[in-house]
C-alpha cells in the first residue's frame, strides 16, 4: 500500500521542482531566546487599572513591527529548532518526589555551558514553571540541508547526558509529560529534604505548595493574577477516571483535586518551531498546521494518569487549558459575574475557550472561492477597537482578525516601570505579553524587525506534541512535522478543513487509545489540479462538503485508496526529488517509519507503555489507583527507558536506544594546575606505580 501510495505521488514531483530549489544566500538568523523581564510584577488589583494602555498600546506596537517586517528586504532560509521539557525527581526506596531544584540545575548547567561555547553543538537551558522541570533546546538552530535532520537527537542526547551530568545520585530525569505521583501526599522536596506544605497566598491550593512554583516574579503573578481575574477561585479540571475490574462502584466518575495551575503548566511537552521565508509561508504553515494537530496529538499521546490515577483520557491538553482559564463566570458561561469597565470587554462577553487551545481562526489571506472564510466556522470573538485599528493601518482582514482574536483577552502580568514608560516605536512587550499568553496549537511570530542582521524573521510555533520518553521518538516526530511542512510548500498542498472539525479533532485525540480507534476529520485532496501552477494556489480548491471525510491515523499517515497518498510517502517523495544522501536518509527513514508504525499501532504510544507498566504492577490493585510505590517504579522506569538501560523496543518499533550517562557531558581540561599537597601527589603515584606495566586497552574496572 504504502509503495503503490509513493509511486502515486512521484508525478507530482515534476510539478513542483522548481519550488524545492536550494535557497539564495540569504542572512543567517541566530536563535531568539525567550527572555523573562526581571523587574517587580504588579499585584492584579494595582495591574487592573493599566490593561487598557496595555491592550491598546499592544496593537500599536504590532503595527509598528508589521511596518518593520514589511520594509525588510530578506528572504529568510529555513532555520528550525526543538524545545523539550523535563521533570527532575528525587527517587526514595518506595517513593520518589518532585525535586525543587530546577533552578540551580539550570543555573550550573548555564555556567558549564558558557565554559563550552567554543564547541558547535550546545545546549540552551530554559526556566519553566514547575521548579521541578527545565527546557533544553538546541545552543544553535538546526538548517535547511537534510543533513539538518540527524543532528536533532544528537542534540537531544546531548541535552540528556548533560541534564545526568548535573544531577544527584538519587535524582532522574525521565522526559514524563507529568508524573503520576503529582498532588499526591507529601509529592515534592526542597534541595535539603525539606517537604513543602501544600497550600499558599498564591496559589491557594489544597494539594500544590506555592513552593513548587519557579522562584522567578513572574510565575507567582501570573498564578495569582488567572485566579484573581476569574473571580469565583481557583482553576479546576476533573478527567475522567478509567474504570478498571476493581474500581470501586461508588468511586468518583472524575479524579479530583487538581486545583492549581502547576497540573497544567507543570507538564512536558514537545515543540518545534519554524523560520519561514516571509509572512506569506509562515501563515500558510500556521494554517497547515493547526489542521494536524489533533493528529499529531493522538500520535504522541503520553498522559494517561494525574494525581495518583489512571485517566480515562491520554493527553495533557484540557487539563493545561483548564490550568490556565483566566474567564470570569460571564465569559465561560458557568454562572454571571458583575461587569468591570477595567476588564476587557467589561469582563461580560462570552469567550468560548480558554487562553490555552486550538486556533480560532486561519490566518492566511486568501480570497478564492471564499473556502477558508467560510472554514472559519467557529465563534472567534475580537476586539472591534484592535481590529478598527488594524484595518485602518493597512493589515490585511485575515491577519487583522487574527490579532484583534488575541486581543480579547486581558494582560495577565504587568511590570513596575514598565507600563507608560515604553516606547511604542522599539518596544514590543505589551504586544508579546497577550501574544506569549495565547497559548495555541499553533503559534505565528512575526519579526521585531529592530535588529535585521541577527534576529529572527517570521517564525510558526508548532505546540501540540506531547515529549516522549526517548530521544528517538522525540527527534522522530520533530523531523517528521518538519518534513511535513516542506512538503506541504514543496507540493503545494492544502489541509484546511473547518475549524469545527478541527475542535472535534482535538476532543478525539485525548480519549484512550485514540491513535487505533478513533477517526479524524482530514482533507482527501490534497494536491492541486494540474493546471494550477502557483504557490498556495490550492487553498481554496473544492467543493466544501467534498474536500474532507474522516480517517485513521495509519490512513492519515500512509494513505488511503487511489486518491490519498498519506504524508509519509509525501515525505518519502519529497526526499528522493531533493537528492537525499543514502546515509542521511537511511537515518530519516528510521523517524518516518517509527511514525508509521505509532500510526499502525505496531509501536506503542507513551500512554500505552504508562498504563501497561501500572496495570502490569505487581502492586496495582486494578483499582484504577497508583501508589506512591507503583508512581515511584514507573517513573524509575521511564527514566531507565530514556537512558537506554531498559528495553523500549515496543514504543520504538523494535529500534534500540543507545545508552546516555553522564559520561563525556562536558570536555575535560588539561590543567597544567599542580597537585595541592605532597600527600595527595604520593598517593597518586603510588596508586599507579603499584600495578605493574600496562598491556592492552585500559580497563577502568581493572584501575579503579
Amino acid at each position: 500500500m504504502a509503495r503503490r501510495a509513493v509511486l502515486a505521488v512521484v508525478a507530482l514531483c515534476t510539478v513542483v521542482g522548481g519550488l524545492v530549489a536550494p535557497p539564495a544566500a540569504v542572512r543567517r538568523a541566530r536563535r531568539h531566546e525567550a527572555i523573562l523581564t526581571v523587574g517587580t510584577p504588579l499585584r492584579w488589583p494595582d495591574a487592573v487599572d493599566k490593561l487598557a494602555y496595555v491592550r491598546e498600546h499592544g496593537i500599536a506596537q504590532f503595527i509598528e513591527m508589521m511596518k518593520r517586517s514589511d520594509a525588510l528586504d530578506r528572504s529568510d532560509e529555513l532555520l528550525w529548532g526543538d524545545e523539550l521539557e523535563y521533570a527532575v525527581l528525587r527517587v526514595h526506596d518506595d517513593f520518589a518526589r518532585a525535586s525543587l531544584r530546577g533552578p540551580e540545575i539550570r543555573d550550573w548547567l548555564i555556567e558549564k555551558e558558557d565554559l563550552h561555547a567554543y564547541r558547535t553543538e550546545g545546549c540552551a537551558w530554559m526556566p519553566e514553571y514547575g521548579r521541578w522541570m527545565l527546557e533544553g533546546t538546541p545552543r544553535r538552530p538546526y538548517g535547511g540541508y537534510a543533513a539538518d535532520l540527524v543532528r536533532v537527537e544528537r542534540n537531544m542526547r546531548l541535552r540528556r547526558r548533560r541534564l545526568l551530568s548535573a544531577l544527584r545520585d538519587d535524582e532522574i530525569c525521565p522526559t514524563l509529560v507529568t508524573f503520576p505521583g503529582f498532588g499526591v501526599g507529601d509529592f515534592c522536596e526542597l534541595a535539603d529534604g525539606t517537604v513543602p506544605p501544600a497550600g499558599g497566598d498564591v496559589a491557594r491550593s489544597a494539594t500544590v505548595p506555592d513552593a513548587a512554583i519557579h522562584p522567578h516574579p513572574r510565575f507567582a503573578a501570573l498564578t495569582a493574577n488567572i485566579r484573581d481575574r476569574r473571580g469565583d477561585g481557583n482553576v479546576h479540571f476533573a478527567p475522567p477516571r478509567f474504570v478498571d475490574a476493581e474500581t470501586p462502584a461508588d468511586a468518583p466518575a472524575t479524579i479530583e483535586g487538581l486545583d492549581a495551575m502547576a497540573y497544567g503548566m507543570g507538564c512536558c511537552c514537545l515543540q518545534v518551531t519554524f523560520q519561514a521565508r516571509d509572512a506569506t509561508e509562515a501563515r500558510y504553515c500556521y494554517d497547515q498546521l493547526a489542521a494536524l494537530a489533533p493528529v499529531m496529538l493522538a500520535l504522541t499521546a503520553a498522559a494517561p494518569a494525574w494525581r495518583g490515577a489512571l485517566a480515562d483520557s491520554d493527553a495533557r491538553w484540557d487539563v493545561v487549558a483548564a490550568s490556565v482559564d483566566d474567564r470570569t463566570p460571564s465569559e465561560a458561561g458557568r454562572g454571571r459575574s458583575p461587569a468591570d469597565p477595567r476588564l476587557v470587554a467589561g469582563g461580560t462577553r462570552p469567550l468560548p475557550r480558554s487562553r490555552y487551545s486550538s486556533i480560532s481562526r486561519y490566518a492566511f489571506e486568501c480570497d478564492a472561492g471564499g473556502q477558508v472564510k467560510r472554514f472559519c466556522d467557529v465563534d472567534a470573538p475580537v476586539d472591534a477597537k484592535a481590529l478598527e485599528t488594524l484595518l485602518a493601518a493597512g493589515i490585511d482582514e485575515a491577519l487583522a482578525r487574527h490579532v484583534a482574536h488575541l486581543f480579547v483577552r486581558d494582560p495577565l502580568v504587568l511590570f513596575e516601570g514598565m507600563v507608560e514608560e515604553l516606547d511604542d516605536a522599539v518596544a514590543t512587550d505589551h504586544f508579546d505579553n497577550l501574544q506569549s499568553t495565547n497559548w495555541n496549537t499553533v503559534r505565528l511570530k512575526p519579526p521585531v524587525g529592530l535588529n535585521p542582521e541577527g534576529e529572527p524573521g517570521w517564525r510558526t510555533e508548532f505546540r501540540p506534541m506531547e515529549v516522549q520518553l526517548t530521544d528517538f521518538e522525540n527527534a522522530a516526530f520533530s523531523v517528521f512535522t518538519v518534513l511535513v511542512t516542506r512538503v506541504i510548500l514543496a507540493f503545494d498542498l492544502s489541509l484546511y478543513v473547518p475549524l469545527s472539525r478541527v475542535d472535534a479533532n482535538m476532543r478525539r485525540a485525548q480519549r484512550r487509545d485514540a491513535v487505533n480507534v478513533e477517526k479524524f476529520y482530514f482533507r482527501r485532496q490534497l494536491a492541486p489540479t494540474e493546471n494550477e501552477q502557483n504557490k498556495f494556489n490550492n487553498c481554496c480548491g473544492g467543493e466544501d462538503d467534498d474536500v474532507f471525510e474522516e480517517m485513521t491515523c495509519a490512513e492519515i499517515i500512509d494513505g488511503k485508496g487511489d486518491y490519498f497518498p498519506g504524508l509519509a510517502p509525501l515525505a518519502y517523495a519529497y526526499l528522493d526529488h531533493i537528492g537525499c544522501d543514502q546515509g542521511t536518509f537511511a537515518r530519516i527513514s528510521d523517524y518516518i517509519e517509527l511514525v508509521r508504525k505509532k500510526a499502525r499501532g505496531e509501536a506503542w504510544t507513551g500512554a500505552k507503555w504508562i498504563r501497561e507498566f501500572v496495570t502490569n504492577h505487581p502492586e496495582y490493585a486494578r483499582d484504577s489507583v497508583i501508589s506512591p510505590k507503583v508512581a515511584r517504579d514507573l517513573a524509575v522506569a521511564a527514566h531507565e527507558v530514556g537512558v537506554g538501560a531498559r528495553d523500549a523496543k515496543a514504543l520504538t518499533g523494535g529500534v534500540a536506544i543507545k545508552p546516555v550517562s553522564a559520561d563525556g557531558a562536558w570536555d575535560t581540561r588539561l590543567s597544567p594546575d599542580k597537585i595541592p599537597t605532597a600527600d595527595e601527589r604520593k598517593k597518586l603515584l603510588l596508586k599507579y606505580a603499584k600495578r605493574g606495566p600496562f598491556e592492552g586497552k585500559f580497563d577502568p574496572v581493572f584501575w579503579s
